[in-house]
Order: structure tokens, then sequence, then C-alpha cells
């Protein structure tokens, strides 16, 4: 038995509780009723992606969202689950966040320091959580965050490198040993 990246994909809304954008495409099969009709993104937007995924999830002793091609991942989300109020966030949001980082930082986001962009990110979601209520705050970030963190772990290095993966358990063992530091088990 392969890993299938669709059931780990639905095991993983249901782990939390179907609170990301887009669960119900998911979690039901049903693509959402208003779209944006031709949304495509560029090669560039897809770079752009990763940078933001790998900012996210950096590479460590394991690889990071990049090696994931968490922006490939992020894009067809994006454009199978999302309904059309959700695609004009999350592109204005990228819009925003490319434009806003250029003229605060003075450089382009993907040609920043990793140090510059977490912070930048990190300032981002701050903002988020403390003025919720705000039209006009940085809301994609989490549309951005939940996409990495899924698409990395229902992915084929995610699962197998940064957690332990076991494709066809024997029986269920209620109590297994646990030592400080082991991954946490992928869901499979």
């Amino acid at each position: 038995m392969t890993m299938n990246r669709r059931d780990a994909l639905k095991s993983f809304v249901v782990m939390m509780g179907g609170t990301m954008v887009g669960a119900n495409v998911i979690l039901t099969g049903c693509a959402p009723e208003t779209q944006i009709e031709g949304l495509d993104f560029s090669p560039d937007d897809i770079a752009f992606l990763d940078e933001i995924g790998e900012a996210i999830i950096p590479t460590t002793d394991t690889p990071g969202a990049k090696a994931t091609e968490i922006g490939n991942f992020m894009v067809e989300m994006v454009k199978a689950t999302y309904d059309k109020g959700q695609q004009e966030t999350f592109v204005n949001g990228l819009n925003s966040l490319r434009k806003n980082f250029k003229s605060d930082k003075g450089e382009d986001f993907v040609k920043a320091s990793p140090e510059n962009r977490t912070a930048y990110l990190n300032q981002l979601k701050s903002q988020s959580m403390n003025n919720p209520e705000d039209p006009e705050g940085p809301h994609y970030i989490s549309m951005l965050r939940d996409l990495t963190v899924l698409g990395y772990f229902t992915s084929e290095i995610g699962a197998t490198q940064a957690l332990r993966y076991v494709e066809t358990p024997g029986k269920y063992e209620g109590c297994v040993p646990y030592q400080k530091g082991d991954r946490a088990f992928a869901l499979g």
C-alpha cells in the first residue's frame, strides 16, 4: 500500500477540526459555487510561494517546505478548494506581501535573508491576531501558514522524513514507548 495524499489530506483536515480554508471541499469533494474564472499563477508566483513556505518551514536536519514544491501545492489548493472571495484574499495578500516587504525592507522577499523573511511573516501574523476584525489586516497570512503546514506534512517528504510514517501498521498499540525528541507519527 502506498501513501495516498488525498486520504492524508482528509485525515489532516479532520484532525484540525475542519478549521482550514477550503476544508469543506476536501471533506465533501464538492467544488465551491463561485471561483475566479481563469485564475492562474506564473512561475514567479510559484517560486515566491516556495520561498514563503520555506520561511514558514525551513530546512533543518530535514528538508524544508521548498523541497516539497509547496508553491505548486498551494496553487492547486487555492484553485480547487477556495471560493472566489478566498481566492481574491489570497491573491491580493500575495501582491500586498510582495509590495510591502519591498517598501518596508528595501529588497525583494526572495532575495532577503531567511531571518528577515521569518521576522516579517511573524510580524504579519501578530498584526492579524491582534486585530482579527480589521478588514484590511493581513489575514492571508493564516492561509499561507495553513497551506504550508498541510502541504508539507501530507507530502512524502514531510510524512516520511519529518514524521514517522508506518505504511501498514500490524496492530493497534495503545502504549508506544516515547523518547524525548521522537518524531510524531504521520497520518496514514
